[in-house]
């Protein structure tokens, strides 16, 4: 018999949530996050708003983040689900629980970028951009090296 989204629970508590299987799913499986160093995750965890799915065991099968100033701007990163809990609902789960964890903040932006979970993201009030040429990105910039 499958699992439901109701045989699993999120937190928002980082001592709850494994960073260690964070750091192998989003280095080894992610594409946007490959070979993302260790303590890149760590960084980014902790000065993020975090969400882990764990099962009944308390072991986690899904993650995501939010990067947010908590007033008007928040940016929906990460979205992690582990392959062997697909299926369940838990993408919606977490989704779910971004959305009512935000909704109290009266963000005047909540942002995300998705491939092919358009679809999901819709189901909690997401929509696509109006206009988005008025959006813009700024290269990631390059280590300096030094000369000989």
């Amino acid at each position: 018999m499958a699992a439901d989204a109701s045989d699993f629970l999120v937190t928002t508590d980082l001592r709850e949530i494994d960073l260690d299987t964070v750091h192998r799913w989003l280095s080894t499986d992610a594409f946007w996050a490959l070979g993302r160093p260790r303590q890149t995750v760590q960084q980014a965890a902790e000065a993020s708003m975090n969400f882990g799915v764990l099962d009944r065991d308390q072991t986690l099968v899904g993650y995501a983040r939010v990067v947010t100033d908590s007033a008007t701007f928040a940016w929906l990163c990460d979205v992690y689900v582990e392959p062997g809990s697909r299926g369940n609902g838990l993408g919606l789960l977490l989704a779910t629980a971004v959305v009512d964890a935000l909704r109290p903040l009266s963000l005047k932006r909540v942002l995300l970028s998705t491939l092919d979970a358009h679809g999901l993201y819709e189901r909690v009030g997401f929509t696509t951009i109006p206009d988005p040429k008025k959006l813009m990105v700024l290269a990631p910039t390059q280590p300096q090296t030094t000369g000989p």
